[in-house]
């Protein structure tokens, strides 16, 4: 009943079918196992959003070590492979742009944003979910979510602002 929004969930922070598809499962079996521990206080799709958004962000936090540490062994001249990985264009419902190229770059540019701007304006924008639910998922305010999608708004006209100014 979850599985779709649950993966548009994971495709929304991973960007790779391949990678949505592995987290929306393991997803899923966190959910199997945790069941029990379930207390009801939020709404079963809110729970199960919460551990979609936390594994998310669990394997791009991982991601971003590999970086880090391919990038200070290229600065040592050590012989490892370079870590980082490509970024790969993907299409998601919702997102409607003409040309990949810009796909990519509002996709960096939402990247880029703090976390918890990151996190509402995704699951606001790319998701369709509500402020409600999202204050749920988040386990913060209304108003929280109300300021943070506004924030990332602000910071995303700003970053393609610049982007396309120094294009010119």
């Amino acid at each position: 009943m979850h599985k779709d929004r649950v993966y548009n969930t994971c495709l929304g922070f991973l960007h790779h079918p391949e990678d949505a598809e592995d987290t929306a499962q393991e997803v899923f079996m966190q959910v199997y196992e945790s069941i029990g521990s379930f207390e009801q206080e939020s709404a079963l799709s809110t729970w199960i959003y919460r551990i979609a958004v936390n594994k998310s962000l669990e394997l791009l936090r991982k991601r971003n070590r590999k970086k880090r540490r391919g990038f200070f062994m290229a600065l040592l001249n050590s012989d490892q492979p370079d870590e980082a990985e490509d970024r790969t264009f993907f299409l998601q419902p919702g997102i409607a742009m003409e040309k990949k190229e810009e796909a990519k770059i509002l996709m960096e540019a939402i990247d880029s944003l703090p976390d918890r701007q990151r996190i509402a304006f995704t699951l606001h924008k790319i998701e369709n979910l509500s402020y409600k639910e999202i204050a749920e998922i988040m386990e913060i305010s209304l108003a929280a979510v109300e300021s943070l999608i506004h924030r990332a708004l602000k910071n995303l006209r700003k970053s393609l602002y610049v982007y396309y100014s120094e294009k010119e």
